[in-house]
């Protein structure tokens, strides 16, 4: 599953676990074995109290009747899972693409993330402004006398009134628009404010994880 990335990696001493998409392969979408593969990794960092640090550019769940009939659902919901359960602490870094309901599997803020943060580059919404501007401004792209012009303006007002990252700080889906180069600093000082995270859980063996 090469479309995910996981590894471990050091900030100012201190040992983190990385998941990540791989965009150079599938776009880096979400498919069966790459969300086993995380889900799997996610839950051994929990087991051995290592933070979590996730690095977001996501265009969605793979499509297709393979996906479909392998489960993609059921096997989508465990990395939902693995990160719900997870009490270590959750730092999410939303680089480019943070569509539909694979960003939410990518540990979005509503899945339990202590900390996000984004790029300028972010783009977070349900779909791509392409094919979200195709839907939503469909009346007024076929009555444009040029609408090759007229769509392309379309996609770039639904980026910056929808997609845009300073959008989704508005509403507190991110706590701050970070520069790249300042992503290791942010980081390092989110890492120290969540040293001493406690979470207090419902009183449970364990839940039920989507097998």
């Amino acid at each position: 599953a090469a479309n995910m990335v996981i590894g471990f990696a050091r900030i100012q001493g201190r040992t983190i676990g990385i998941v990540a998409n791989q965009p150079c392969v599938m776009a880096g979408a979400l498919d069966i074995n790459s969300s086993d593969k995380a889900a799997r990794f996610i839950r051994f960092c929990n087991a051995f109290n290592i933070p979590l640090v996730t690095f977001v550019d996501v265009p969605g769940f793979l499509p297709g009747v393979e996906q479909e009939y392998g489960g993609i659902i059921r096997h989508g919901a465990k990395m939902l899972f693995a990160y719900s359960g997870t009490t270590v602490p959750k730092i999410t870094v939303i680089l480019r693409k943070a569509y539909g309901g694979a960003y939410l599997a990518m540990c979005g803020k509503d899945l339990g993330a202590d900390r996000v943060f984004a790029w300028p580059t972010a783009e977070i919404a349900v779909m791509g402004a392409e094919g979200a501007a195709e839907i939503v401004f469909r009346s007024k792209i076929e009555h444009a006398h040029d609408r090759a012009e007229k769509r392309k303006e379309l996609i770039a007002l639904y980026r910056d009134t929808f997609a845009n990252p300073y959008v989704a700080a508005g509403r507190r889906l991110v706590d701050d628009v970070i520069e790249p180069s300042e992503t290791r600093r942010y980081l390092a000082l989110a890492l120290d404010s969540l040293h001493s995270k406690q979470e207090q859980r419902p009183p449970k063996k364990h839940g039920l994880i989507p097998l």
